[in-house]
């Protein structure tokens, strides 16, 4: 069994000895590379292209650009040029070479811009074959480190004097430095109303004063100012502030005081009316009265008359007749005092009433408005309203009658009567 064993043993080793050395020999077969024999094809770069374009250029002010463009072929065949270039910006049309000089006058004179893109086409062409040719762009900004500040530039003066009910408007407008100012504030010193206020440059400001800003008894000669401060601000909070110095005067209320000026008007002249409708029924009873105790007077005269004839008669009867009469006219004396006394207290109210409705009319005719708008409204209406009162006060005692269905024409032209005026004329005596 162990000799059995020890066989095994050797013919393992044995084998494995010889797997070893079978795998340690070397490959001595001498290796070939294999040659491509196909010929490698270069293209030739036939597109014309600019070879060193900066898409996106940042200049500072007062300084000088030199930009040498370069393409893929012979620059002596091609033509350079610029579109749309800024103010100084040039190109070199047979070499490429691009130049500018942000000369500082460009700028204050307006003629350029800090910080504003400027999108300068560039293209380049042979001069052989026009179809040949690029067209691009790029973009030049300016910049500068210096800031100068934007104001905010009212169109009125610092100071100003304005009345009541007049509108105030102005524009705000900005004068630009190194950043616009891109919105404005409107701040008054006191709260006011229905005003257009400012946002942003070039916009007007705008309000109509009211008739009673200027308070009565607080403000000082009758005179309330008004400051109207604009704050501008750019896109780095950079402020700039104006300010507005409004007075505003105590003035009419022009509308107001026209309709109270009518209103005045249509009561003196309704209240004329009135009167005239009172006269006449004054005047009418005066007339009444006169006309009876005319009649009482002629009767009592004829008595006497016919008495003084009958006694001349030589009729017996006819003498008694005629010595009976004047007694009968004198008895009618106290009879016509009893049936028509003397209307005095009508008749002096009728003249008082008649004098009252010249003066009013006369008074109407002197306060007439002068103009569209008479600066004296407020004193025409002040005396309507004070002559009226006076008249009123005058005239307590005299009872007012409405004008009942008479028109205004028919108590004018009964008024106006040459028989009426007569009997109320002064006399030369």
């Amino acid at each position: 069994m162990a000799a059995f064993r020890f066989r095994v043993y050797w013919l393992t080793f044995i084998a494995l000895l010889s797997g070893f050395v079978a795998n340690a020999q070397v490959d001595s077969t001498t290796q070939h590379p294999v040659l491509d024999t196909v010929p490698v094809q270069v293209k030739e770069d036939t597109t014309l292209r600019i070879l060193n374009l900066n898409p996106y250029i940042t200049l500072h002010v007062d300084s000088t650009l030199s930009y040498d463009l370069d393409i893929n072929r012979d620059s002596s065949q091609y033509f350079w040029f610029l579109k749309n270039a800024p103010v100084g910006l040039r190109i070199n049309k047979d070499i490429g070479v691009l130049s500018f000089k942000a000369d500082k006058s460009y700028f204050l004179s307006g003629r350029l811009k800090y910080d504003q893109e400027y999108k300068v086409y560039l293209g380049v062409q042979n001069l052989q074959n026009p179809k040949e040719r690029v067209d691009t762009f790029f973009t030049l900004v300016f910049y500068n480190t210096e800031i100068i500040p934007s104001r905010i530039k009212p169109t009125i003066l610092n100071n100003m004097m304005i009345d009541e009910g007049d509108t105030l408007s102005f524009r705000v407008q900005c004068e630009t430095g190194s950043f616009p100012i891109d919105a404005i504030t409107t701040l008054t010193s006191v709260p006011i109303k229905s005003y257009q206020g400012v946002n942003k440059c070039n916009d007007e400001f705008k309000w109509v004063i009211p008739y009673d800003y200027v308070r009565e008894g607080k403000d000082s000669a009758n005179v309330r100012p008004l400051i109207i401060t604009f704050v501008g601000t750019d896109k780095f909070l950079n402020r700039d502030t104006a300010a507005v110095r409004v007075y505003v005067r105590d003035a009419i209320n022009y509308p107001y005081r026209l309709q109270e000026y009518n209103k005045m008007v249509k009561d003196v002249e309704r209240y004329i009316l009135q009167l005239k409708f009172t006269f006449k029924e004054l005047d009418k009873k005066v007339r009444s009265t006169k006309n009876t105790r005319t009649g009482f007077d002629l009767t009592s005269g004829t008595m006497a008359m016919g008495g003084t004839i009958l006694s001349t008669m030589p009729d017996e009867s006819q003498k008694n007749a005629g010595k009976i009469l004047p007694s009968v006219g004198v008895t009618l004396v106290p009879v016509k005092e009893a049936v028509a006394p003397v209307k005095t207290y009508e008749q002096n109210s009728a003249a008082q009433v008649r004098t009252s409705i010249k003066r009013l009319e006369y008074l109407l005719s002197d306060n007439i408005l002068n103009s569209e708008k008479d600066p004296d409204i407020l004193a025409k209406i002040k005396k309507l309203r004070d002559e009226l009162k006076q008249t009123q006060t005058q005239l307590i005692d005299v009872p007012m009658l409405d004008t009942g269905v008479l028109s205004e024409d028919e108590l004018n032209d009964y008024f106006n009567n040459p028989k009426v005026n007569k009997k109320y004329k002064l006399s030369k005596k």
